[in-house]
């Protein structure tokens, strides 16, 4: 129903260089080869998935002093970043919001793989009677349709839209 991306945030002075990489798989190399500190959420998120499998297409098994799993949610991981003098991925949204408080920069966006897809389903009410089944369904018509595709768009953080909508319609 729309998306937006992720980024890779580092200290203003980027020790690793990412800031030359082309792509996020490059700049998680870089970070690796260079034994920079790198902030993982390591809770399983959906951040946390994207995050690995860049590792893995990097041919990087994140381990050591220089990968730093914290089990928290992305502003933590952010903080910590900020903190320590370290890189991170995030989420565009979270960075939008907390931005004016972390010592980190944009240094790698724009790579196809950081693209982040948001889509919505019911929960199945067979399977969960207690569900609230037609109002989860209006709200998902609304998501999808003209007015909530608009609603999306105009939604703005720091100034700046956070997701470009991308239902289709009739669905």
């Amino acid at each position: 129903m729309m998306y937006n991306d992720f980024i890779i945030l580092g200290p203003k002075a980027d020790p690793a260089g990412i800031s030359k990489a082309e792509t996020a798989k490059d700049a998680f190399r870089k970070i690796s080869e260079a034994g920079s500190l790198f902030i993982s959420r390591g809770d399983n998120s959906g951040t946390h998935r994207k995050e690995l499998s860049i590792w893995k297409a990097a041919g990087i098994k994140p381990e050591g002093d220089g990968y730093m799993e914290v089990g928290q949610g992305m502003s933590k991981a952010m903080r910590i970043a900020s903190e320590k003098g370290a890189y991170v991925l995030a989420d565009r949204g979270t960075w939008l919001s907390r931005k004016d408080t972390m010592h980190l920069s944009v240094l790698l966006e724009g790579d196809p793989e950081l693209f982040n897809q948001y889509g919505v389903m019911a929960v199945n009410p067979e399977k969960h009677p207690h569900v609230k089944y037609s109002e989860t369904m209006a709200f998902i018509n609304w998501l999808v349709s003209e007015e909530g595709q608009r609603a999306i768009s105009e939604f703005k953080v720091g100034g700046r839209q956070l997701f470009t909508p991308n239902a289709k319609a009739g669905m």
